[in-house]
């Protein structure tokens, strides 16, 4: 019966074949994709491990390019560990000043400059500093996770100059996956021979023979390319030896340089991406003279000019007549770029990792480089807690690696069912064979883990940790495969699958109500048509599967982890299979006490000012701006402006217009976006936020659990969150938020 296909009843209202979604999607409540690794903003501050590729080579079609590559933007999301950190300046001010007003101590190591606060420019950095204790604390509490090749390459690292250390943290902070030109890097001030840290970290070192095992990546479409370590290796790439097309060297250009080159080459386009194109065109349609056998004389000047080229007295002469148009084109643009660096594949794999197990994290950003250093030294009052930094996270190498590898078939996944518009039909077929793949293992794994948290772990304890299983990872696969069977018509396996993943409690328990009210849908309306009657008629069938289904909706209820967002629709359809089923009246559920009372509507009115937008770049291309446009011209998502009568018609927000309205009636307000509500959180939750649980609090620095963002917060405190509710019910929180002011008000608590 797999695959069989079950005509739609006639309440579904869907008469059709295959659908494709929208190429822009909602996104749904029950996400819980923590450890997605979501595509990366085109700034030098983003950082995510593992990466998906190494051939990234997307150019910006910009033409406003910085001239100083060194700019770091911040990213607007803020990993698990910053945000449990402190707000603490992060910014370049905030670094020079600690190391510049720290006293300049000779034979300080790594431990004494963090207990001294000492740097000295040149000597020492807060970005090497920091790498370093990520990587020294893995090596102290991890080690078992690294093979003797790795280990090898880690002291490599240290053996390595300051000033070679320097640069390869600096670029590790960069867009890692790009060239950078050398003669474009600015570290004057930490690196006094720039030329010399680039030779040492393009330097060959040997490593031990080890054996290499055999890695378990199920669903993985392919394995990385030249993230392996083999008999040598190099902190870093060379441009000489590595750049050998057209299309990767020209993205190293910019605009200006691009605009010369295409000038030559007789080719035109109105932005860097056009011309890219259009120079990439050229290339490869026509031919040099080289090419065509018409070769050069080996006359007096002819032998004079080849040998000015190759002494490098003209870059512009570089041009071998053995080549094609496209190799001429290379090496010019090689002459005008310089030498580059890209930081070599195998030896930043490994790097990432050791942060991956550092910060227990699959994202980290400059900012959580440093934030952990300048909390570290910052004089602030942190909350008391018990820190507790498991060593068994990952408990052998071999679960390390297939987590990574599991990392990036998600974000396989996701980058076809997301990132890239409609998904079709071919991609549909790609994903549910990933997930076929990883179905198996997925079985074995949970098994484990359910043998652990029924034998090993306290109550709770696993719940943080297992964030950090493959398993976590191939569940939320086979939740995205299982929505792919119902796309194909597949409804018993999908309710068998449905069935699976709430059987278990371990994973992604933020999706349970979305997998009920799946699982209810199918059993009201396909489920009777696609597994045994037993001699019952086909009325008698579909009630069958309608009183399973109200059982469905009634366990959701019942389920503490299925989320309150889902209690109103499991609701609703509860009373619609009540009625169909003929439930007497006074067996029925009542759900009038849960009901939400209908809110209040108030009107506020005001005069909204419209500005017509500065024309774009585009303007006078394409269809005319009308006078009926001015309206909509602010952009997609941007605030409107008002005036305020109270402030003598001045612009204002829509929040300050409100507020304006209110103050007129005698009332005071604030516009605080939730802050008022996470203040009286912090306040009466306090001791439970900072209560024992393991894993959560990986550093003395902290504001919060690491959890609290997480589904496993709740779950873990769920007795103490549940005691400390009744004690709010009582009237006692005013009591809860005044011992909870006087015991810190004197500390000044950082939370």
């Amino acid at each position: 019966m797999l695959g069989q296909k079950v005509p739609h009843p006639p309440s579904t209202n869907f008469d059709g074949e295959l659908e494709m979604p929208a190429a822009k999607r909602l996104k749904r409540l029950d996400s819980t994709d923590e450890i997605l690794p979501q595509p990366p903003p085109e700034d030098d501050g983003y950082r995510s491990s593992p990466r998906p590729s190494s051939d990234c080579k997307e150019i910006a079609d910009s033409e406003a390019e910085s001239e100083d590559e060194e700019e770091w933007i911040p990213s607007a999301s803020q990993t698990e560990l910053e945000s449990a950190l402190p707000p603490v300046k992060t910014d370049k001010e905030a670094i020079a000043e600690y190391e510049a007003t720290r006293a300049a101590e000779a034979g300080l190591d790594l431990q004494g400059r963090l207990g001294q606060r000492s740097w000295v420019q040149g000597k020492s950095s807060i970005y090497v500093d920091a790498f370093s204790l990520a990587l020294e604390t893995v090596l102290d509490e991890e080690s078992h996770l690294f093979d003797e090749a790795e280990m090898a390459v880690f002291q490599q690292w240290r053996n390595l100059s300051y000033e070679g250390q320097y640069l390869y943290v600096r670029l590790f902070l960069r867009k890692t996956a790009a060239w950078h030109r050398i003669n474009r890097l600015k570290y004057y001030g930490d690196i006094a021979d720039l030329n010399a840290a680039v030779c040492e970290l393009q330097q060959t070192f040997s490593l031990p023979f080890v054996t290499i095992t055999e890695r378990i990546a199920p669903g993985e479409i392919s394995p990385p390319k030249d993230m392996q370590l083999e008999d040598t290796f190099t902190f870093a790439d060379a441009s000489a030896d590595h750049i050998d097309t057209l299309e990767e060297a020209s993205s190293l250009l910019m605009l200006e340089e691009l605009k010369t080159l295409a000038k030559e080459a007789k080719v035109q386009g109105k932005n860097k991406r056009e011309l890219l194109r259009a120079l990439r065109s050229s290339s490869q349609k026509q031919r040099g003279l080289g090419w065509l056998g018409l070769k050069r004389s080996d006359t007096e000047e002819s032998i004079k000019s080849e040998q000015s080229a190759e002494d490098g007295d003209d870059p512009d002469l570089l041009f071998d007549t053995s080549t094609n148009r496209e190799s001429h084109f290379l090496q010019k643009i090689l002459a005008i770029t310089g030498p580059c660096i890209r930081l070599s594949a195998a030896a930043l794999n490994l790097f990432e990792r050791v942060h991956l197990v550092f910060y227990r994290s699959t994202e980290w950003t400059e900012k959580s480089l440093t934030t952990i250093i300048l909390a570290r030294i910052a004089r602030r009052n942190f909350p008391e807690y018990i820190v507790s930094r498991s060593t068994n996270i990952f408990p052998s190498r071999a679960i390390l690696l297939e987590f990574e590898a599991s990392i990036r078939t998600q974000f396989a996944v996701d980058s076809i069912l997301e990132f890239n518009g409609t998904v079709t039909k071919d991609g549909l077929l790609k994903v549910k064979s990933i997930f076929e793949e990883v179905y198996p293992r997925w079985l074995t794994i949970l098994a484990e883990e359910q043998r652990k948290e029924d034998r090993v772990y306290e109550s709770g304890e696993g719940a943080y940790l297992r964030r950090f299983s493959p398993a976590w990872v191939y569940t939320r696969i086979v939740h995205k495969g299982t929505s792919i069977l119902g796309r194909f018509k597949e409804h018993k396996r999908e309710h068998q699958m449905l069935c699976q993943l709430l059987d278990q409690h371990l994973f992604h328990a933020a999706r349970r109500g979305s997998w009920y009210q799946r699982k209810a849908l199918l059993e009201e309306h396909y489920m009777w048509a696609l597994s045994p009657q037993d001699d019952r008629a086909e009325e008698a069938q579909k009630k069958h599967w309608k009183r399973i289904a109200l059982r469905t909706c009634e366990d959701g209820l019942q389920d503490r982890e299925c989320h309150l967002i889902y209690h109103h629709d499991l609701q609703k359809r509860i009373s619609k299979l009540e009625r169909q089923l003929n439930v007497p009246k006074r067996d029925q559920h009542d759900f009038g006490h849960v009901r939400l009372a209908k809110p209040v509507e108030r009107f506020v009115e005001g005069t909204r000012v419209e500005r017509e937008r500065p024309p774009s770049r585009n303007n006078g291309r394409g269809r005319r701006n009308s006078g009926s446009d001015i309206g909509n011209r602010r952009g997609a998502g941007g605030k409107t402006i008002w005036l305020d009568p109270s402030e003598d018609n001045n612009e204002c927000t829509v929040e300050a217009m409100c507020l304006s309205h209110y103050r007129r009636q005698g009332w005071k307000g604030y516009h605080s976006e939730g802050g008022i509500l996470r203040t009286l959180f912090g306040y009466l939750f306090y001791d439970i936020l900072f209560t024992y649980v393991p894993n959560v609090f990986q550093t003395p620095f902290q504001t919060c659990p690491l959890d609290l963002h997480t589904d496993a917060f709740f779950p873990s405190r769920f007795s103490e969150i549940q005691a400390r509710l009744n004690e709010i019910s009582n009237g006692e929180a005013a009591e809860i938020l005044r011992q909870v002011y006087e015991r810190e008000v004197g500390r000044q608590t950082c939370v």
